[in-house]
């Protein structure tokens, strides 16, 4: 793959997603004032002083948001790793396993994707203790049905192959199949649903956030600033609006990324088909 042949579109999106990770990781140097500094009166309009304005309790805005794309990145990248790494696993030893294995995990994951995931997630959040361990490790869990359904599927396909059968002949164990003989020839589509899932875990933390049932005060966090200043847009006070445009643009770039991702994939699959 060259440099040239990346659309402009997948550039853009990876340019907000390097940009939106440079803010996460570089808060502290990057943010004018604290996370949770008062530092003028509520509401103020956006000027040199605070290019963002400030929110409800009188916190720089453009701090609260380069403090809260960290907080949102954790929280969304360390769910869909664990949610990718549960799904997979279980979904390719399933693929493998077959007969009663694959019955039973199969039917458990109908189960829980019958289920609500927004519903689901309060009722577990509001009965949990709610501090972000609790808050990844329910994400993760009902993101992995999804990662699921879609790794049985592409294992389903690579596992009748003759290369597997060989490495079964040959007497290889579970694992090295799963891991060194379906994996790597299943990375593509497996990339692009990564994306996707990132992108929902984004949005998702938000929702969970505007409930208040997310990251807590007085943690920044994109969703959870929505919801502290929604009140403001009665007023015309577009303090809501920035968090929430940081959420899209965050959801877009990545969706480009992913778009391209599945294009790339599309044309590699025609080419070998045509040769």
């Amino acid at each position: 793959m060259r440099l040239r042949e990346i659309p402009i579109s997948a550039w853009i999106g990876i340019a907000g997603l390097l940009l939106a990770f440079i803010c996460a990781i570089f808060a502290p140097l990057l943010a004018p004032h604290g996370e949770s500094e008062i530092v003028a009166g509520v509401w103020e309009p956006m000027s040199d002083t605070y290019l963002l304005g400030t929110d409800n309790l009188g916190r720089d805005l453009l701090s609260r948001v380069i403090y809260g794309a960290r907080t949102t990145l954790f929280v969304a990248l360390a769910a869909t790793l664990l949610s990718f790494s549960l799904g997979i696993i279980l979904s390719f030893t399933a693929a493998v396993s077959r007969g009663i294995v694959d019955t039973t995990l199969s039917r458990f994951n109908d189960l829980m994707m019958s289920i609500p995931t927004l519903i689901f997630a309060l009722v577990v959040l509001a009965v949990l203790p709610q501090n972000l361990i609790v808050l990844i490790l329910v994400m993760a869990i009902l993101d992995s049905t999804r990662v699921y359904r879609l790794g049985r599927a592409v294992a389903l396909d690579v596992a009748v192959m003759e290369f597997v059968e060989a490495a079964r002949l040959r007497g290889e164990g579970r694992m090295w199949i799963i891991f060194r003989e379906i994996l790597p020839n299943t990375l593509s589509p497996l990339l692009a649903e990564f994306g996707l899932r990132f992108a929902f875990s984004i949005l998702f933390l938000s929702t969970l956030s505007f409930l208040g049932l997310g990251i807590q005060p007085p943690a920044a966090d994109w969703g959870g600033m929505v919801k502290d200043n929604k009140d403001g847009i009665i007023f015309g006070i577009p303090a809501a609006l920035i968090p929430g445009g940081a959420i899209a643009a965050l959801a877009i770039c990545v969706n480009l990324i992913v778009d391209w991702l599945l294009k790339r994939t599309s044309s590699l699959k025609g080419g070998r088909g045509d040769a």
